[in-house]
């Protein structure tokens, strides 16, 4: 398996799921980057917010 297809997929019950979101403002294929409190597009700095627990 790719390096990259293994950080942004992953396979549950036989499915191929994200593990990301795809950029709202860039569109599909614009992985944001996952960090504590918040998701990040390196393209266009766009953020969400995670909720807190």
């Amino acid at each position: 398996m790719s390096d990259t297809i293994g950080k942004h997929y992953e396979i549950k019950d036989g499915k191929i799921e994200r593990k990301r979101p795809f950029c709202n403002r860039c569109g599909r294929g614009y992985f944001m980057a996952d960090h504590k409190d918040r998701y990040a597009c390196g393209k266009c700095g766009y953020t969400i917010f995670k909720k807190r627990e």
